[in-house]
């Protein structure tokens, strides 16, 4: 099995968006949408890290650090045979009715 590094992307603007809903949330509707994840995750298998949202970006340089935008809003680590079915256990992640407007990233993680 290979190992795949998986990118959950947004506009900033669908990020502020979410992150502006998530309060409104009643817990029941919170638990909803995390136990969404879970099952989805179970349903895939092959989830090495489940991943955590990501925040503010600094870029680093030898001479400076600097604030930095991305569209990165979170990470997870999967197992799979092939690239292609990778991407495709991404395709009816919950990521999409979370950010209507988003895309996922998945990359091979190389071996060493």
């Amino acid at each position: 099995m290979k190992k795949f590094f998986v990118l959950y992307m947004a506009s900033e603007g669908d990020f502020k968006k979410a992150m502006a809903d998530m309060p409104k949330m009643t817990p029941e509707e919170q638990k909803k949408s995390m136990d969404e994840w879970m099952d989805w995750m179970k349903a895939k298998g092959g989830v090495v890290d489940m991943g955590a949202p990501l925040g503010k970006t600094k870029r680093v340089t030898p001479s400076e650090i600097t604030d930095m935008r991305n569209e990165i809003g979170g990470y997870s680590i999967v197992e799979a045979e092939s690239h292609e079915e990778a991407a495709k256990k991404m395709q009816d992640s919950p990521h999409f009715k979370m950010m209507p407007g988003g895309w996922i990233e998945v990359m091979e993680v190389m071996p060493m």
